[in-house]
């Protein structure tokens, strides 16, 4: 992974990890790294998270444990060069992560694309928990239908239930702020290839911290040790 790179994997590893997990500015982390004697530039920095952060969620993914089958779903805004696009989010009954995936439109085909990519990743849900949106509940309608119909088990399978409320759907509510939290101090991400990088290194220690990998060694790993076992 780290092959013919002018920097050490230790400090690549770091400021990939110091970005995606803190309030830091590209800039911030180039002044951080320069008073421990690294001379490394904020462009740098920039492309080790967009080539890295893909790289180490592929590995994540292999070891994320299962989701429960209740399931809240929701969209919120991030904005790319000025504009507003869609981060498509899902979480399950215990508050971990099942999905997400970042859109340039939000409109009814962009909401199936998430959910289909969610269904084949994690099964069937019993229920899904939306807001108000009536895009959303055509979407998980219409994806569910073609779920059952392409289904080879000859098991008779239920409809997902939808169950639209708004203050149900707090919970997905609460946990897009610690990813809006993050973008914040990053003075705007300028193209939607970096931004669906960025951010999903960002949904990556979001789960971390919530504890959903498995690691044969320790159920139990610091971030810094977490990304040392997804490189390794």
């Amino acid at each position: 992974m780290f092959k013919g790179r002018h920097f050490d994997r230790s400090v690549i590893l770091l400021c990939v990890r110091w970005y995606l997990a803190y309030s830091l500015s590209l800039r911030d982390l180039e002044e951080m790294m320069a008073e421990r004697g690294v001379q490394v530039d904020h462009a740098t920095i920039h492309r080790w998270t967009v080539h890295y952060a893909p790289l180490l969620l592929e590995q994540f993914n292999r070891r994320k444990r299962p989701v429960t089958d209740k399931w809240h779903v929701d969209e919120t805004y991030i904005k790319v060069r000025g504009q507003w696009r869609y981060l498509y989010r899902a979480i399950d009954s215990n508050g971990d992560t099942v999905e997400f995936w970042f859109s340039e439109r939000r409109n009814l085909a962009a909401a199936k694309r998430f959910l289909n990519r969610a269904l084949k990743r994690h099964g069937r849900p019993e229920r899904i928990v939306i807001d108000g949106s009536q895009t959303n509940r055509e979407a998980i309608l219409a994806c569910d239908t073609d779920s059952r119909l392409r289904d080879r088990s000859r098991r008779k399978l239920k409809p997902v239930r939808v169950r639209q409320s708004r203050c149900l759907n707090n919970r997905i509510e609460q946990d897009h702020r610690a990813v809006k939290r993050r973008v914040r101090p990053m003075l705007g991400l300028k193209s939607m290839a970096s931004a669906q990088a960025i951010l999903g290194g960002i949904e990556m220690v979001h789960m971390m911290r919530k504890g959903q990998a498995k690691y044969a060694c320790n159920p139990r790993l610091s971030l810094a040790e977490q990304f040392e076992q997804l490189a390794a």
